[in-house]
């Protein structure tokens, strides 16, 4: 019984020495795993509060309850977006793990957001750099106003009797919205034909990327996120067109007065270019997929006919 006990001691020393030291550097990766996910969330999170905060921040014509809104509002972004990169399993925000999607799309609302601020303080507290952009926005938003175009029907939401001035600010503002949109969805195309993304040096995990999509609800993964692709892609492309459709048809205008006022303006705008967009960028992203989800599968038959006749 003593020899027994003695042999169970030293195979204790010996193994159980070397389980502690292998799951130690397993167990600091982890720590600096979760550590690194919680300083990226926070980053992050205040980032987005900052865009948010944007124009209320420029803006100088600003009453105390629109900024107790506005800060309510970053908050409350800022959270959503913690939560979401902090959680280790992924919810609402696709492309979590896929950069620079989402970056590309964070720095195209702020630099609508911005501009559109900068345009909007030079009316009443006039800058070189104010004076530059809107100089830009003016010369955009003539050479986008032509018959048809979403600058024209952007103008179109107002109703009957709107100013010039009031016709200009909105193509002012549609022409550099619409303009830096375009900039941004022609650099993730330009990504896409370099190879520059998805996989960038890394795997790519569809259920990490994409949560609310669902690979088992029924159908080929390809052909649903080809179909989905197509979707976005349409809906991307008519958006600008339907939404000035939809107000002037459904309201009959919107009152000049409150379109054209500074807070309602650059967001009216933001968001009327920046939805398109990103369903446009998600729709090229998806069909991305899909053709790697093929090419994955045709190398793996290539592979398994190869070994069969082997």
């Amino acid at each position: 019984m003593g020899e027994i006990e003695a042999v169970r001691h030293k195979w204790w020393k010996n193994n159980g020495t070397k389980a502690r030291q292998s799951t130690g550097p397993d167990r600091f990766e982890g720590r600096n795993a979760v550590a690194s996910r919680l300083t990226g969330a926070i980053v992050r999170a205040l980032l987005v509060a900052v865009v948010v905060a944007t124009p209320s921040v420029l803006l100088s014509d600003i009453s105390g309850d629109t900024r107790q809104m506005v800060a309510l509002a970053s908050l409350f972004a800022g959270l959503l977006v913690f939560v979401e990169y902090n959680a280790e399993y992924p919810s609402l925000i696709e492309f979590r793990d896929a950069p620079p999607f989402n970056r590309l799309r964070f720095v195209m609302l702020f630099a609508t957001l911005f501009s559109l601020s900068l345009i909007e303080r030079g009316r009443t507290d006039p800058t070189s750099l104010s004076e530059f952009v809107h100089a830009i926005g003016q010369l955009i938003g003539m050479s986008m106003d032509f018959p048809y175009s979403p600058v024209r029907l952007a103008t179109l939401m107002l109703a009957v009797g709107a100013s010039q001035d009031q016709v200009a600010a909105l193509r002012d503002a549609a022409g550099v919205a619409y303009l830096t949109s375009l900039i941004c969805l022609s650099v993730f195309v330009i990504m896409l034909k370099m190879g520059a993304w998805p996989l960038h040096g890394r795997a790519f995990n569809v259920w990490i990327n994409l949560p609310t999509f669902d690979p088992s609800a029924g159908g080929d993964v390809i052909e649903r996120l080809e179909r989905d692709g197509r979707i976005n892609i349409a809906l991307g492309f008519l958006l600008p067109f339907v939404i000035p459709f939809v107000v002037s048809l459904g309201f009959s205008g919107l009152n000049p007065i409150n379109i054209t006022s500074p807070q309602t303006l650059i967001w009216a705008m933001a968001l009327w270019s920046f939805l398109p967009a990103s369903l446009f960028m998600r729709g090229i992203a998806l069909g991305r997929i899909a053709e790697m989800i093929r090419d994955i599968r045709r190398a793996r038959n290539t592979e398994e006919g190869r070994l069969a006749a082997a």
